[in-house]
């Protein structure tokens, strides 16, 4: 059952209240318990499911840890025993007149179905997502950050360093930080996870940077030499071409953000703005109209 949808099987939304689930669960126990099947394996296979999947919705913790980590992985944190444990689904198939054991399968604290169940390492407890603010100057040089989170009822201060390249949606790991388990395991972890925060200068992109210059009109017709600042505070030589565009992007090859892992540089791209005054001085006018006169 490592791949079983818990949901589909009682017939229910992900936002089903305890209520529906309850209610969803009367009603398929009603139709496939073995008192009523007599013998039909199918039924069997189902009256399984769906008490396992009424053992896991029912309860808080066990739900939250299948709807964070899935189908799969919450199957390698829990073992048969563990789904059951503290789980009485006496009550409910008494009103079916069938008695606290559910016919042939106990409710106890192991498995319904029979048999030992491999025992499996404690559970893990839930892991805390921590979302950092960085600036994009932080996240080229890197930093330390002091971060206040609640830890086992309590707020903790941690100091945590920011290494270069920590781009939005980056995490960092730090081991036992997180929630305590209800099953007796280790705690789980917290993970800092960046957002990058906007920037008057310049936007992000992964690890690319880019950013908007303007030059004059005569610029963009003659050609020039002008400054692109970078994220470090630098500034950098950019060669305009004659004839340069409103719009044209160019890019400056290494200059942006680092990447975590491989040493290596995003790329600076630069879009460039042509400044076309609508108010001319009269020289201006006049020296316009001269070269419109000349065909350009």
């Amino acid at each position: 059952m490592s791949q079983t949808d818990y949901y589909q099987i009682l017939n229910i939304s992900k936002s089903a209240t305890d209520t529906e689930i309850k209610k969803a669960y009367r009603k398929l126990a009603m139709k496939y318990h073995p008192d009523h099947s007599k013998g039909d394996k199918h039924a069997e296979e189902m009256f399984k499911k769906v008490s396992e999947a009424y053992a896991v919705l029912s309860d808080k913790e066990k739900r939250h840890q299948y709807d964070t980590f899935g189908s799969t992985d919450f199957h390698q944190r829990f073992s048969q025993e563990d789904i059951f444990r503290n789980v009485d689904l006496g009550d409910i198939l008494k009103e079916f007149g069938f008695g606290g054991q559910g016919g042939r399968f106990s409710f106890g604290g192991g498995s319904p179905f029979g048999g030992k169940q491999r025992r499996r390492a404690p559970v893990k407890g839930s892991d805390l997502v921590y979302e950092l603010p960085l600036t994009l100057q932080e996240v080229a040089q890197g930093t330390n950050k002091t971060i206040t989170f609640q830890h086992q009822g309590r707020n903790e201060n941690i100091s945590v360093k920011i290494p270069p390249g920590m781009i939005t949606g980056k995490k960092l790991r730090l081991s036992g930080k997180g929630e305590q388990s209800g099953y007796g395991g280790p705690p789980g972890d917290l993970y800092i996870k960046s957002r990058v925060s906007a920037d008057s200068v310049f936007t992000s992109e992964e690890y690319d940077l880019h950013t908007t210059i303007t030059i004059r009109l005569s610029e963009s017709l003659l050609g020039a030499q002008v400054g692109v600042p970078t994220i470090d505070g630098g500034e950098l030589n950019l060669k305009i071409p004659p004839g340069t565009s409103h719009k044209t992007r160019m890019r400056l090859s290494g200059h942006g953000l680092p990447r975590m892992k491989g040493g290596t540089k995003g790329d600076l791209y630069v879009t460039v703005s042509v400044n076309n005054t609508k108010e001319l001085t009269a020289e201006q006018k006049k020296i316009v109209e001269e070269l419109a006169a000349t065909g350009l």
